[in-house]
């Protein structure tokens, strides 16, 4: 057996009964010991690495909910708000203007083939004051092709003229998702998967199953190990077969740097088709590919407007949002998916959607009790302190969307919610005084990966103005580290395997240029990953 000892300034395992140590040893891709030096020298001969002797190590990060997609994403045209930087290292400036976004699709529209349809993501109107992207403002930048802009949320897309006529959507006025303009016809906004499924048939092709590529997986996993994340999701995969074959495929790899954690598209397939074809996946997990869990969908996003919100609804009048499916169609899910023994992450933003859920979750424990279930509420952004409770009672765990707070914070305050219900906006402090089992996440490519920042949001809780938001649900750094760690690996029910540095746990770190502990917290969204390990192989940055 060889054996290897990784030495560190300091090594944080969130194992509470070793706390810290200065070396790790490593064999078979394993941690086999953890302490000072001397305390592993009993273990035999081993060779001592000191290339990060004056490091930080954690367990590698846990990327809770994310989406593969950001792997595939930047092919096409990025119109988001904020400042990003692509897979390749490119700066893009953020749109913050109707007319950068029309000179921004000009300019791509003059490089692509002639009649080829211009795809492009990231807009996000809720900046722009009482603007929604329609057909209108397509059509006077690129009239002659087919326009796709997804928003930010991938819950909402705008498109032009011609691309209402090549999907036949300019003659469905009145079905639900497809808003309508002033003069009672189609206006190019499409809300919720339903009414985006004509654009992509007329694409031929569902932007959202771009993930089943091994070039695309790829990238996703390079993205992750450069934020320093060793296991991540790909929380809506419709596990196709050329799907879960790019999958296989990519993990075989010697050197993809991550463990993967597909979630099955629960409305992609009957109840009855979906269970099957996630018990028999669940027969192929292995070290590094790991299925069993089912997503989903509920409601839409807060800040889209397509969130379901309980009484008083919006705060500045907004129509309520939209269910993906009927609410009769998700709680028999939630039995169907729970009978069966799997284990459900659900989306849900507002606290209507929570409110069914719970409902749905409490009926199939009823019916069919079962002990540490662990289905986990995702994004959760808005859920009361009622709710939260009963979350408790019911063993859900709570996957919180944390970087919210900082993207769209001042929206919330202002408009979507106003300021006592902003103030409890992924309440988090509040989840953990009642010992519910919690994560945070960065839903990227919604908003960028890095579990650093998305720490540092819980711990600080401010919104990209600096405005305060709610610091009565702020965290620790030590507790949001263990919710990008130890944390997450719980709601994946990978704990067993991962999120700390134990014995016969795989050997998977994150290598820090600082001390998150010592160091201010202010300063840890700044924080350097130097390196990962995965199984005790270094993947450098």
């Amino acid at each position: 057996m060889n054996i290897t000892i990784f030495s560190a300034r300091r090594i944080v395992t969130m194992d509470p009964s070793l706390p810290e140590a200065t070396h790790v040893a490593v064999a078979d891709g394993r941690v086999l010991g953890v302490g000072p030096i001397e305390a592993l020298s009993d273990l035999g001969p081993f060779e001592l690495d000191e290339r990060f002797a004056d490091k930080v190590i954690l367990p590698g990060f846990v990327e809770g909910h994310s989406h593969a997609l950001e792997g595939a994403i930047w092919k096409y045209l990025y119109l988001g708000y904020f400042p990003r930087t692509d897979p390749a290292g490119r700066a893009w400036e953020g749109v913050t203007s109707l007319a950068q976004m029309q000179r921004r699709l000009r300019e791509q529209a003059e490089r692509l083939p002639a009649g080829e349809p211009l795809v492009a993501w990231g807009f996000d109107p809720v900046y722009f004051e009482g603007m929604r992207l329609d057909k209108r403002a397509l059509d006077a930048a690129v009239p002659d092709r087919p326009v796709v802009v997804f928003h930010a949320s991938l819950h909402v897309l705008s498109v032009n003229s011609a691309m209402l006529r090549l999907s036949g959507l300019d003659r469905h006025a009145g079905v639900e998702g497809i808003m309508l303009g002033e003069d009672g016809v189609p206006n190019g906004e499409l809300q919720e998967m339903a009414a985006m499924h004509g654009v992509f048939e007329a694409l031929g092709r569902n932007l959202f199953e771009e993930v089943s590529s091994v070039e695309a997986l790829r990238a996703y996993g390079a993205l992750a190990r450069r934020a320093g994340v060793t296991t991540i999701t790909d929380l809506y995969n419709p596990l196709t077969d050329a799907g879960i074959a790019a999958l296989h495929e990519v993990v075989a790899q010697d050197d993809y740097p991550v463990r993967l954690v597909p979630a099955m598209s629960a409305l992609a397939w009957p109840a009855e088709q979906g269970i099957a074809r996630l018990q028999a996946c669940a027969e192929s997990s292995g070290d590094r590919l790991h299925f069993g869990l089912v997503k989903l969908m509920t409601d839409g996003s807060i800040q889209g407007y397509t969130a379901r919100m309980k009484w008083p609804g919006y705060h500045d009048g907004h129509p309520n949002g939209l269910w993906n499916a009927p609410p009769e169609a998700l709680r028999r899910l939630v039995i169907d998916y729970h009978q069966a023994g799997l284990h459900l992450h659900i989306h849900t933003n507002g606290d209507e959607a929570v409110e069914l859920i719970l409902d749905a979750i409490e009926e199939a424990l009823t019916l069919w009790p079962r002990h540490d279930h662990r289905h986990t509420l995702q994004h959760c952004q808005f859920i009361s302190q009622a709710q939260l409770r009963r979350a408790a009672k019911l063993g859900v765990c709570l996957n919180m969307f944390a970087n919210h707070l900082y993207y769209w914070g001042d929206i919330h305050r202002n408009r979507t919610l106003g300021y006592a219900r902003s103030r409890r906006l992924e309440p988090l402090a509040s989840a953990l005084r009642l010992d519910i089992p919690t994560a945070i996440h960065s839903d990227a490519p919604v908003t960028p990966l890095g579990p650093l920042f998305t720490a540092w949001c819980a711990v600080e809780r401010l919104s990209a103005s600096g405005a305060d938001m709610g610091a009565h649900e702020r965290v620790t750094v030590e507790q949001a580290l263990r919710m990008i760690t130890l944390g997450a690996a719980y709601t994946l029910r990978l704990d067993h395997l991962v999120g700390s540095l134990e014995v016969g746990k795989y050997a998977d770190m994150v290598v820090l240029d600082e001390d998150p502990l010592s160091a201010p917290a202010a300063h840890l969204r700044h924080m350097r990953v130097v390196a990962t390990v995965l199984g005790g192989r270094v993947h450098e940055n």
